[in-house]
């Protein structure tokens, strides 16, 4: 302050220095009220702002509980996990209220400058604190709730990387003492509770993962998606629009045929996208047309006329309906997937090609699943010469889009093992799971996402690791209602339920190898060419 009153105004360092101290003046420095909130009404606003969500909803509450319990602010650390669209920034929002505090949302997708956390050296131009202090300038309070978005999907550049800059911020040991690069001076955020976002986990560094406690939110089914449409989407859409209650009408079986035609997918965003068209050409054929007869019933035909034709047909889900396909199940950020795979032999040596942008690990499964057959053919009835005198071409859908991970290791055996012995698997089957070299099916991640996929594909039978029976048990009956499971331990297992009818398939037959023509054939077939060729320099 003695410095800045012996300054000239005009000065540029004048300014500088005012700003800075500004911006300290204006931080919370004071000690923060006790907390101030209960249980049962914590409760209250998670169901009133989500359906569903009982295992996350019930986390969040312990959470709370033992904040509550211990009167201990500091070290909370929450990671909300989800495809897109599930409701994971609302679900921070919710977490707020419920403790009745400011919060502060910033995102750090794409943010590839580790100034952006921590601030700018007070020497430049323009600096500014990074969005940590200028958080808690913005919230006034201490203990604010800091809504961190897509911090899955932060980069790295030659300005810093910004996942680093989190460490410090994120560690209950080390942000007692947080030293913004712009205030240069220690400040206590260890009282911030910090709620991040992701899609998922694998883009995380480990040692920023170590420091949060992972929550995971799933997909919805349609009975969900029905229930929210319903519940939140319709009255919100209706109010954002200007539409009453008695100017629009949705019955159930329209919202379901948006949420399965329409909007297919884990989260329920493209399904609010499509209530928002249809209410805005409401909204339009109500003010140009004052006569319309009201509420407007939104049947088939308006359905169809506001929003085109469905965009996932009954006749686009996949089908293992030929030799050399079959159904898998993925896990992706966006949710959980339904996954054909394709194979077909030609005419070669033995050689095996992969497309549709398979990743390493993707491409030793295939190896996997090929050697495994190989090694096994006789006692699958299996003539060893088609490998020989055959290539084999696998490919996997939608070839713009990369694919990785172990989990389709079975459903590639299954593929080739069709294409082989020219069997159809069963139908209306999927599955999923890891396999060995020497045949053990391995656990999977995802089980969840990857039934409600099933789910939407009109899956009846899936096939999963028998290790994966603690995460089946885990599911709600509504998940698991209509399908059937089988718990399978090793690749034969997995065979005898695809193809039911293998153990009465005829042993192959065994391929004629191509003829070789003889010492004798090869002179006759030479002097043939020569006397041709002689001929033809004699007409010129």
């Amino acid at each position: 302050m003695s410095r800045l009153e012996a300054m000239d105004p005009s000065s540029p360092e004048y300014s500088i220095s005012r700003t800075y101290l500004e911006i300290i003046s204006d931080l919370p420095w004071k000690e923060p009220k006790a907390e101030n909130f209960s249980i049962d009404s914590a409760r209250k606003i998670l169901e009133r702002d989500h359906y569903g969500m009982k295992d996350v909803k019930d986390r969040i509450l312990e959470f709370l509980a033992v904040r509550k319990k211990k009167q201990d602010t500091k070290g909370s650390i929450i990671c909300l996990v989800g495809p897109p669209g599930v409701g994971k920034t609302s679900v921070g929002i919710s977490i707020a209220r419920a403790l009745k505090k400011q919060y502060f949302r910033f995102s750090v997708g794409g943010m590839n400058d580790e100034s952006e956390i921590k601030g700018h050296r007070r020497t430049y131009i323009g600096a500014m604190p990074g969005k940590i202090i200028q958080g808690l300038r913005i919230t006034k309070v201490k203990n604010p709730v800091f809504l961190i978005d897509e911090i899955d999907k932060m980069g790295v550049s030659y300005q810093g990387d910004p996942a680093s800059a989190l460490l410090e911020v994120l560690d209950p040991e080390q942000n007692s003492t947080f030293r913004d690069t712009y205030l240069d001076i220690p400040f206590d955020v260890s009282e911030v509770l910090f709620i991040c976002t992701a899609n998922t986990l694998d883009t995380i560094p480990r040692p920023l993962l170590d420091r949060m406690e992972i929550i995971q939110l799933s997909g919805y089914t349609s009975e969900e998606k029905l229930a929210i449409g319903k519940k939140y989407l319709v009255p919100k859409s209706m109010e954002k629009h200007g539409l009453a209650k008695n100017e629009i009408k949705y019955s159930a079986a329209i919202l379901r045929k948006i949420a399965d035609e329409y909007a297919r997918e884990a989260g329920v965003r493209n399904f609010e996208k499509s209530l928002h068209k249809i209410n805005r050409k409401v909204a339009l054929l109500l003010m140009e047309n004052p006569q319309t007869d009201v509420p407007v019933v939104i049947d088939d035909k308006r359905l169809a006329e506001y929003l085109g034709e469905p965009i996932f047909a009954e006749d686009e889900i996949v089908k293992a309906d030929r030799p050399g396909t079959a159904i898998g199940l993925a896990w992706t950020s966006m949710g959980g997937d339904t996954l054909i795979i394709e194979a077909q032999n030609t005419p070669g040596k033995g050689e095996v090609k992969l497309t549709g942008q398979l990743g390493e690990v993707m491409q030793e499964s295939v190896s996997i699943a090929y050697t495994w057959i190989k090694a096994h053919a006789l006692e699958r009835k299996i003539d060893p010469s088609w490998f020989e005198q055959n290539a084999v071409h696998l490919h996997v859908p939608e070839g713009a889009t990369p694919k990785d991970g172990p989990s389709a290791g079975i459903t590639m055996t299954v593929a080739l093992y069709s294409l082989v012995t020219g069997q159809v698997m069963a139908q209306n089957m999927a599955m999923t799971g890891e396999l060995t070299l020497k045949g053990k099916v391995m656990p999977i991640g995802g089980l969840k996402e990857k039934v409600l996929a099933a789910r939407r594909n009109k899956i009846t039978t899936i096939l999963i690791p028998q290790y994966n029976k603690r995460d089946l048990d885990k599911l709600d009956d509504n998940v698991k209602d209509g399908i059937t499971f089988h718990l399978v331990g090793t690749i034969e297992q997995v065979l005898a339920y695809a193809f039911p009818d293998d153990e009465s398939r005829p042993q192959m037959e065994k391929v004629a190898p191509p003829a070789q023509n003889t010492k004798e054939d090869i002179v006759a077939i030479s002097a043939a060419v020569a006397q041709a060729v002689r001929e033809a320099l004699r007409e010129h």
